[in-house]
Formats: C-alpha cells, sequence, structure tokens
C-alpha cells in the first residue's frame, strides 16, 4: 500500500496549486515583492525616546527629531509593516487534509483507505484577496505620510511658538528693568522732596504689574518648550532657545500650486484608497459565490473476494471530487453589504473634497490676515511706537518727561509688540494647517519670507 500510496500523494500535492488560477500566482507574488521594495526603501522612526542636544535648537533639528522619533510615526509604520504581513496570508494556498479510515476492525475483513484532499479555490478568490490585502496597506502608507505631514506641521507651529514666546519674554524683561529705573528715581525724588511719596507708590505698583506679566511670559515658554519637545518624544526639554528670525512670515503659495496639492491632499488620498480597498472587497464576495472544488487522491487496502486466486489483501486507488451545491447560502448578503459599503465610500470620498475645500479656504484666508496684521503693524505701527519710546526713556533720563510718561510709551510699545508676534504665530498656525491639510512632499523648511519693512 505504501508502495501505491506516497507517489500518487507527492503528485497530487504537486500539481494541485497550479490547477487553482493558473499564473494569477507568480503575478500577485511580483506585486508583493515590488511593494516591499517600495515601501522598504521609506524610512522608518524609532519608536525610543530622543534627548535633544543640550544649547540652541533649529528649525532643521527640531523638523529632524520629530520625524526620526514621534511616537504617532512609529505607531502608523507599526500598521503598515502590519498590512504587509497580511499580504502574504492573503495569497497563502488552502492546507490539504489527509484522511484516514479503517472498515471492521477484524483482522481478516479489514478494509483501511487513506486519502489526500486539496480544496483548489475557483473564480478568482485569493487574487481579489490580494488585492484587497493590498488597497488596505496602501490605505496604512498613505496614513503614514500623512501622520508625517500632521507631525512636520506641527513641530513647526510649535517651533514658531517658541520663538515668539522668547521674544515676548525679552519685552518682559525690558519692561522689568525701565519699571525698576523709574522706582528708583521715583524713590530719589521723594528723598529729595521733589516729589510726594505717591509718585513713589504708584511707581512700585506699576513694576508690581509688570512683574506679573514678566511671570506670565515665563510660564508660556516653559510650556511651548514641552509642547516643542513633545513632537520627538521627550517630556523634558533639554535645549536652551530656539534659534531663529522671529520676523519671518510664512509664504502664501500660488494658486495653481495650491490647486495641485489640493488633488492630492492626504484626506482625499485615504478616501480614494478605501473606495478601491471597498471595490476589491465587493469583488472578492462576488468571488465567494463560485462554489469551490475539492479533489481527493488515496489509497485503499481490502481484503480479497471469496474465490480470488492467490488470497491475501490487495489495493485500489481512490479518487473524489467534492463540490458544494450553492443552495441555501449563495453570499448574497455578503455582496449586497460590500457593495453598499463601496458607495459609501464614494459618498465619504465626495463630503471629504467638500470639507477639504472648505477648510483650506479657511485656513488660507487666515494665513492672509495674519500677513496683512504684521505687516501692516511691522510697517506703520512698530516705527513709531519705537521712536516714542526712545524719546521718552531719554526725556526721562534727562528729568524733562516723568516716569509715567515713559512707561505709558513703553507700555505702548510693549503692546503693539505683542500684537505684531500674536500675528505672526497666527500666521505660523494657518500655515501648519495649510500642511497638514494639504500634506508636503519632501521635508524642506523653506516656507518663511522676511515681513517687508
Amino acid at each position: 500500500m505504501r508502495t501505491l500510496f506516497v507517489p500518487l500523494a507527492v503528485l497530487a500535492m504537486a500539481a494541485t496549486p497550479a490547477l487553482s488560477e493558473g499564473s494569477e500566482g507568480s503575478e500577485v507574488s511580483q506585486a508583493s515583492q515590488a511593494s516591499q521594495t517600495q515601501t522598504s526603501a521609506v524610512p522608518r522612526p524609532s519608536s525610543g525616546r530622543t534627548l535633544e542636544p543640550i544649547g540652541p535648537l533649529n528649525l532643521q533639528g527640531a523638523i529632524a527629531m520629530a520625524l526620526q522619533a514621534n511616537p504617532g510615526l512609529s505607531s502608523a509604520a507599526r500598521e503598515q509593516d502590519a498590512t504587509e504581513a497580511a499580504i502574504v496570508q492573503a495569497g497563502a494556498w488552502p492546507n490539504p487534509t489527509l484522511d484516514a479510515q479503517v472498515e471492521d476492525l477484524r483482522r481478516d475483513n479489514r478494509t483501511t483507505t487513506l486519502q489526500l484532499s486539496q480544496p483548489i479555490e475557483l473564480g478568482g478568490k485569493r487574487a481579489a484577496r490580494v488585492t484587497a490585502a493590498e488597497r488596505a496597506r496602501d490605505q496604512a502608507a498613505s496614513a503614514l505620510a500623512a501622520r508625517r505631514a500632521e507631525v512636520r506641521a506641527a513641530t513647526v507651529t510649535a517651533f514658531f511658538e517658541v520663538l515668539t514666546a522668547q521674544e515676548r519674554l525679552r519685552l518682559a524683561q525690558d519692561s522689568v528693568g525701565l519699571a525698576q529705573t523709574g522706582t528708583r528715581a521715583a524713590a530719589n525724588r521723594v528723598a529729595a522732596g521733589k516729589v510726594s511719596p505717591l509718585e513713589e507708590t504708584r511707581a512700585r505698583v506699576a513694576e508690581a504689574g509688570i512683574r506679573v506679566e514678566l511671570l506670565q511670559a515665563e510660564g508660556t515658554l516653559r510650556s511651548a518648550r514641552q509642547q516643542l519637545a513633545a513632537s520627538w518624544g521627550n517630556p523634558s526639554p533639554r535645549f536652551t532657545q530656539v534659534d531663529g528670525a522671529v520676523d519671518q512670515l510664512p509664504a502664501m503659495a500660488p494658486p495653481h500650486d495650491a490647486q495641485a496639492r489640493l488633488a492630492d491632499a492626504p484626506v482625499l488620498r485615504q478616501a480614494r484608497l478605501e473606495v478601491e480597498r471597498r471595490r476589491a472587497l465587493s469583488d472578492l464576495e462576488q468571488a465567494r459565490r463560485v462554489p469551490d472544488l475539492t479533489v481527493s487522491l488515496g489509497a485503499k487496502r481490502v481484503p480479497s473476494s471469496e474465490g480470488e486466486m492467490g488470497g491475501g489483501r490487495r489495493n485500489q486507488v481512490v479518487l473524489g471530487l467534492s463540490v458544494p451545491l450553492p443552495i441555501f447560502d449563495t453570499n448574497r448578503g455578503n455582496v449586497a453589504e460590500a457593495l453598499s459599503r463601496e458607495e459609501k465610500a464614494r459618498d465619504d470620498l465626495a463630503a471629504a473634497e467638500l470639507q477639504l475645500g472648505t477648510d483650506v479656504a479657511q485656513a488660507t484666508e487666515r494665513l492672509r490676515s495674519a500677513r496683512a496684521t504684521a505687516q501692516t503693524l511691522q510697517r506703520d505701527a512698530l516705527p513709531g511706537a519705537e521712536s516714542a519710546y526712545r524719546a521718552a526713556t531719554k526725556g526721562f533720563e534727562l528729568g524733562k518727561f516723568s516716569f509715567l510718561e515713559a512707561l505709558d510709551a513703553q507700555r505702548t510699545l510693549f503692546q503693539v509688540r505683542a500684537q505684531y508676534l500674536l500675528a505672526l504665530a497666527d500666521a505660523h498656525r494657518a500655515a501648519g494647517e495649510l500642511d497638514r491639510l494639504l500634506g508636503r512632499h519632501g521635508d524642506d523648511i523653506s516656507l518663511a519670507t522676511p515681513v517687508a519693512r
């Protein structure tokens, strides 16, 4: 029996997969290898914490650390790896089944059957499974690229938040220095009997208010530094300051460039891939309506018939073919569900296009408004406020102006400068929102243009 069964089993194992879907297997394998080669070239972020070097930090270094060690990027990369494994599983062949059967336990009448059964998928099920898994892989790769754009935009925004917070702190420190000088001058004048003690009291109250503003500026800077360091997973910032030009504004993209980026925005790319994945799942459910075959090949050891010459036992070849009859379950419900979800994905794509256009228009208008505000303040308000502040400070030192007059000029300059910094921060936030919505190609940082003076 062994001499009969083993060659037949080997022949069945070698020939059966080739009967299933022809050249489909080689095409799927080549597509999977090509996709693995393409995705292997994408740098993978590390999941460990990155400690930035102690000292000044520039924008290039902040972006590089965020793209290397952001926890969200590491999670998205793991998801892409999982979809690669799903493609391998989707292309697996059905396992064969080995059956053994014994009839009549009496030695002389015993019949032993060994049978190898191999399911054969028909209707293109394996190709449909692999196609659906590949669309899921494409979605994961698109999600990783979108996450990189989000992390980059958030890092740029956080960097300029720190930069503007540093400038606010410097202004607050200058204000405290001026207030201390005014308080000492008022105290000297009171001691000399030139002014009433009320003048010194007013100077000390004004100094206390400015010190409160200094404390608030320090708290804002600490919060901004922690937010920036969190981009690369470090809860305790090590950098001392960020280096950059605070008077730079993000550039407005040309309309044709914005339209080109709008068509390839991450959210639309994800929605289109979801439509393709749902179409592939619909094809898979359609293919599952076709019954699969099960081919069996085996050997049977039976007793010799009565009166047969030689007695003993004899071998028989067993061939079988099994086909399910799709009478009660035709997979009709799953097909209807898959088609409905495919239409839902198309509706989601249309809704995403509408919402993206609205969000991009709003972010563009915020950027345009913030740029106009910053340029107006830089051109018209700041020069006058700085000139008045210098004149009042000089006059106060010469005794021509009171401390309150100098303080009022200084506070006016502080308010104008604060408005200017707020406009700069709003512009960078709007630019970061646009980068998040539209995505970016590459990691360049050539976004800023100096404010027109």
